[in-house]
């Protein structure tokens, strides 16, 4: 059975996973005050170009965007994010159960609009009433999107400076930050990225680890006591060096890039081949995230020999199904999956 559901039903690359093995027998600190820890904030901050960047490791996605969301706003301020956006759609309301509204605007393929959004704040600091509303404190985008699409430097930078006009800060999810920025039509380089960012994300647990995602805030834009606040939100490990090491070893000779390289040029391949057989794609997603239109006879023969997720109905009659790759994603299950369809 090939599997294409997700980047994360694998274990570790095997460069991560020996370095586990390489340091399995060594001492070291607990809950990330450990030099693997430390060795991996050092790479971090240099592949960010930024010594003063404060970073963090966080055991999973749902669990840093919680902390992230919740650490940084006040308790009358909420999040804004697209519709389709993670944190609205599949968190099970991790960020309102933390007493933070979701302020959802419309996706665009995945993406917020930045004049949407100074539509949105202008109408809400021209309300009279606003003191009685949940305040917009924080923008929540993610590179790539949850439709694979990617953000270009120029969007960014739009949104950027609305949310710099409105005191709002701007937190990036990059659970798949690799896919996106090795993805074909990518203009913004980490350093970049991290730039137009209050705090952003690199992703691991989809990116070869484990594990774990590495929290990078820019100079100043830490909550205060955030270690504190990480642990009383449950998203701190005792062993907190299982996340270093696996950093470690991602950011060591550019193996999270060589990664994400890799998955993309898997999905680029797989979608030469769906363009060969005639299927269209519902978006133009350039990451690894392939979202193509089937008909319904298709993806029930098709499921008998491949998992992938069904995603949305466009008709009664078709059905639109998201493909992943992955760094362990083969030439052969490219060609297998091209003679199933």
């Amino acid at each position: 059975m090939l599997d294409f559901t997700c980047d994360y039903n694998n274990g570790a690359h095997p460069s991560v996973l020996q370095r586990l093995i390489d340091t399995n027998g060594l001492i070291s600190g607990t809950y990330g005050f450990d030099e693997f820890s430390e060795s991996a904030a050092d790479k971090i901050r240099a592949a960010v170009e930024d010594p003063d960047a404060a970073v963090y490791f966080i055991a999973g996605g749902t669990q840093t965007n919680m902390t992230v969301i919740s650490s940084c706003l006040k308790s009358y301020e909420g999040v804004v994010c697209a519709d389709t956006g993670h944190i609205n759609c599949h968190e099970s309301g991790a960020v309102e159960y933390t007493g933070h509204k979701i302020i959802r605007l419309p996706s665009h393929a995945g993406k917020v609009d930045a004049g949407e959004l100074e539509d949105l704040l202008s109408s809400f600091y021209a309300d009279q009433s606003h003191e009685h509303m949940v305040f917009p404190g924080m923008l929540y985008i993610s590179y790539p999107t949850e439709y694979g699409t990617i953000y270009s430097k120029t969007e960014l930078q739009a949104l950027r400076g609305v949310c710099v006009k409105y005191g709002m800060k701007l937190f990036c999810d990059g659970a798949r930050l690799g896919y996106g920025l090795c993805s074909d039509g990518a203009d913004i380089t980490l350093p970049e990225l991290h730039g137009l960012c209050d705090v952003m994300y690199i992703g691991g647990t989809k990116c070869g680890a484990l594990c774990g995602e590495a929290v990078v805030f820019q100079r100043g834009a830490v909550p205060d006591h955030f270690v504190t606040l990480i642990k009383q939100r449950g998203a701190m490990l005792a062993k907190g060096r299982l996340i270093g090491v696996q950093f470690d070893a991602l950011f060591e000779d550019g193996l999270y890039f060589r990664i994400a390289n890799q998955a993309i040029r898997r999905a680029n391949e797989l979608r030469a081949l769906l363009d060969a057989k005639g299927y269209s794609q519902f978006v133009g997603s350039p990451s690894n995230q392939i979202f193509v239109v089937l008909d319904d006879e298709t993806v029930k023969r098709l499921s008998e020999n491949v998992k992938f997720e069904i995603w949305e109905k466009p008709d009664k009659d078709r059905t639109v199904v998201r493909f992943v790759t992955s760094w362990s994603t083969t030439p052969e299950q490219i060609a297998e999956l091209g003679r199933l369809l």
